[in-house]
């Protein structure tokens, strides 16, 4: 059972870029709003991110960074931080999951997983 003290919930909403988008050059865009919420018992930064994104051919990139577009969040509990990132793949669906490597104030460190979520062009699933 995971420790009450560290938990970061994590909830992404993605959604497809025609406008950013070239399908004839295998070009396809995608924006992702990812929420963390603090539901543990601790105040915790951000430190990092892992990302593991994997398009419809089943080619993998993984994307490491510090923070998340430029910052390093510290959130109390019941509090969230709200960003919006993107991805190009060169195939209309896709998906991405992944962690974030979190710090809380007693000097612990943790990861808040990222479930797997589905970047798709609409119509592209039957």
């Amino acid at each position: 059972m995971p420790d009450p003290r560290y938990h970061i919930d994590v909830t992404v909403i993605s959604r497809f870029l025609p406008e950013q988008s070239q399908p004839e050059q295998e070009r396809f865009a995608f924006a992702y709003t990812v929420t963390l919420s603090n539901a543990g018992e601790l105040p915790a930064k951000l430190l990092s991110r892992h990302w593991v994104i994997t398009d419809g051919n089943g080619n993998v990139q993984e994307v490491r960074g510090s923070g998340v577009i430029g910052q390093q969040p510290r959130l109390e509990p019941g509090q969230s931080h709200t960003y919006s990132s993107g991805t190009l793949m060169t195939t209309r669906v896709g998906n991405m999951h992944g962690s974030y490597q979190m710090l809380a104030d007693d000097g612990t460190r943790f990861e808040a997983p990222i479930a797997p979520f589905r970047l798709a062009v609409p119509g592209a699933l039957h």
